[in-house]
C-alpha cells in the first residue's frame, strides 16, 4: 500500500510539473479571442488546483495580463494601474477585455468600412481619355 502511494505521489509531482509548464508557456494567440485565451488558461488552472496545486486567483489574473497579445499592451497598463490587481476577480478581468475587444473590433471594422468606401470613390473618378 506504501509503494503504491508514493508511486501516486510521484506521479502526480511529475503530473503537476507537467502542468506547470504547460500554464506558464500559455500565450494569447495573434488572431485569438479573449474568451478562447481565458478558457484555455482556466483548463490547465482547474487541471493543476484538482491534481493538489495550491494557486490563488491572483497568479492567474497575473499570467492572464501578461500572455495578452501586443495589441492589448494599453489595455493591460489600464487594468494595472486602475484596478488592485491583487483584489481583481476573474470575471471582472475577463469583461474588461471583452470589452475592450469588441472596441477594438468595431473601430476596425469602421476602419476597413472607411477605407473601402474611399477607394471605391476614387477609382469612379478617374476618367479615361481616348
Amino acid at each position: 500500500m506504501k509503494k503504491k502511494y508514493q508511486g501516486s505521489s510521484r506521479t502526480k509531482c511529475v503530473l503537476l510539473q507537467v502542468l506547470r509548464k504547460e500554464f506558464e508557456m500559455l500565450q494569447m494567440k495573434e488572431r485569438e479571442f479573449v474568451t478562447s485565451s481565458f478558457a484555455k488558461m482556466m483548463v490547465v488552472a482547474n487541471k493543476m488546483r484538482f491534481h493538489g496545486e495550491n494557486m490563488e486567483y491572483v497568479v492567474i489574473v497575473e499570467k492572464v495580463l501578461r500572455s495578452m497579445t501586443p495589441k492589448f499592451n494599453y489595455v493591460v497598463c489600464s487594468i494595472a494601474e486602475s484596478k488592485d490587481v491583487d483584489t481583481l476577480s476573474l470575471n471582472e478581468l475577463q469583461s474588461s477585455l471583452l470589452v475592450h475587444e469588441q472596441n477594438m473590433n468595431r473601430d476596425s471594422t469602421t476602419e476597413e468600412q472607411a477605407l473601402k468606401a474611399s477607394t471605391s470613390t476614387s477609382s469612379s473618378n478617374f476618367r479615361r481619355r481616348g
